[in-house]
């Protein structure tokens, strides 16, 4: 088991949290996060890991911290 820090963003946050430890087996991915928070895939923006990019089939890490942002609108 590995231990991760998730940080949600804006709309993201509505009926969820802001900022949560997760345990999660080794060798899960961003997309298993969002999957498990039911956030649509479609609403998704950009993902960090440790403050860098990353995509949804990027593999977390223990101690890492996984930010999600959902897409900016506007116009």
């Amino acid at each position: 088991m590995m231990l991760i820090k998730v940080k949600l963003f804006a709309t993201f946050r509505k009926n969820r949290f802001k900022e949560k430890d997760m345990e999660l087996a080794e060798g899960a991915s961003v997309e298993w996060v969002i999957d498990f928070l039911k956030i649509p895939r479609k609403e998704l923006g950009v993902v960090f890991i440790n403050g860098l990019s990353a995509s949804p089939e990027s593999v977390l890490k223990d101690g890492d911290t996984l930010s999600i942002f959902p897409m900016v609108g506007g116009g």
